[in-house]
């Protein structure tokens, strides 16, 4: 696969998406290039259940992404679900979070099959992760073996939840999905409405439970990352330290005991906020300014503290 280029005109990416002045070069002590000459980083991406292979650019978050696939290959951008890395299969231990490996090759799903299914509540507990595209779309993440979904055949990984009950939740984030499904009333028959990604001839029949406990984000492989934020631009930073990826990885793994939920951006976005927080309520402070709208309750707050703690001197 062609390396993006990385540099231009007498600059480099830094560390942490800053720029550089080559060592030596004529532009030392210069600011910045206008974002006309700054790097193109190009990417090679291609439909999961096949086509050719095209090139995006110039994207800075989620949505922009889905946008460039959709021009790539002429669809609207609503048909994206989501992207996996590396891999055109349904693997939720390569779902393309907020990070992007420069060398990673990057897989759309688009919608294919739409279904509905009823589902008796037997239990309170349902079996599903629920996590989103980060542009609209919540899909399930993991089925847990045994559960009350994990029965259902019909219902796989990778399947986009359209609405509950004939409630629309296009446009909900993945933890309001969660909280409804949590909601229903046990002993009692609800409806799903699904639709499920495009499937390849080779995936046909393959009903998969999802990431594997404890498999861990997959944060890209090459020698740096695109930073997608849902606010503010894109960066391109090195790869996440040992501590920053166990840290991540014991977040997302409470998101999903307290919330139903996984979500390497925002676990990575809570690593960033906690790590240099002195004590639990300073946390608390920086999750509610500038992640008010999850409402964490205070025992999780201090679970996610004691986590980064604990990656932090290496307890994994």
């Amino acid at each position: 696969m062609r390396r993006p280029s990385r540099a231009v005109a007498g600059w480099a990416w830094g560390s942490r998406g800053r720029w550089a002045a080559w060592q030596g070069g004529p532009h030392a002590g210069l600011p910045p290039p206008p974002p006309a000459l700054r790097p193109r980083l190009v990417f090679h991406t291609q439909l999961a259940h096949g086509s050719p292979t095209g090139r995006i650019e110039g994207f800075t978050n989620v949505k922009e992404l889905y946008g460039k696939i959709a021009e790539a290959f002429r669809l609207p951008a609503a048909e994206v679900m989501f992207c996996t890395l590396n891999t055109h299969k349904v693997d939720m231990d390569k779902l393309l979070g907020g990070q992007i490996g420069l060398e990673d090759f990057i897989f759309a799903h688009v919608k294919g099959q739409r279904k509905e299914v009823e589902v008796f509540k037997s239990e309170e507990a349902l079996g599903l992760t629920i996590t989103d595209n980060g542009a609209g779309y919540a899909f399930i993440k993991r089925i847990k073996e045994g559960s009350v979904i994990d029965h259902i055949q019909l219902i796989s990984v990778g399947d986009m939840i359209e609405a509950i009950n004939g409630q629309s939740l296009l446009g909900c984030r993945h933890y309001e999905v969660a909280r409804l499904l949590k909601e229903l009333p046990r002993g009692r028959t609800f409806t799903l409405k699904l639709t499920e990604p495009r499937k390849a001839f080779d995936m046909i029949s393959v009903r998969s439970g999802g990431g594997r406990p404890g498999a861990g984000p997959q944060l890209g492989t090459g020698r740096g990352t695109l930073r997608l934020r849902s606010r503010g631009p894109a960066t391109v930073e090195d790869m996440p330290s040992a501590f920053e990826e166990k840290a991540i990885e014991k977040v997302d793994d409470l998101l999903e005991s307290y919330m139903g939920i996984r979500d390497t951006e925002l676990a990575a976005t809570m690593v960033e906020l906690g790590k240099d927080k002195k004590n639990p309520d300073e946390l608390a402070e920086a999750l509610d300014e500038r992640l008010g709208d999850f409402a964490f309750p205070d025992e999780f707050v201090f679970d996610v503290w004691g986590a980064i703690g604990d990656a932090k001197v290496g307890r994994y």
